[in-house]
């Protein structure tokens, strides 16, 4: 299981590792770094992926922001970022409707 402190200490420039799909979708949703860096500061791991391959994953949301990545060899890989749909989850991006977990 990923621990939020442990996330937050790699969240630094020099070990941070931005995928493709992560700088496409930055673009696309004109998501800065300092959005994701300050929702990783501010936020909570909403769901765990421990299965992810090659390293587990979670789900982090802070400031309405939602941020898939994972930790692995020393590094912060930070997969992708959307801002959470209204019609998906609640108010704060915190709880998927129709969730029962």
């Amino acid at each position: 299981m990923l621990k939020i402190e442990e996330i937050r200490s790699l969240c630094k420039d020099e070990t941070i590792v931005a995928t493709e799909h992560l700088i496409t979708r930055m673009r696309q949703r004109k998501i800065k770094w300092e959005d994701i860096k300050n929702s990783i500061k501010n936020g909570e791991i909403l769901k765990q992926y421990p299965a992810d391959y090659p390293f587990p994953s979670c789900l982090i949301n802070g400031d309405n922001l939602h941020i898939v990545c994972s930790i692995g060899e020393g590094y912060l890989y930070i997969i992708t970022t959307y801002r959470p749909s209204i019609e998906i989850w609640d108010n704060e991006g915190r709880i998927k409707r129709g969730d029962k977990s």
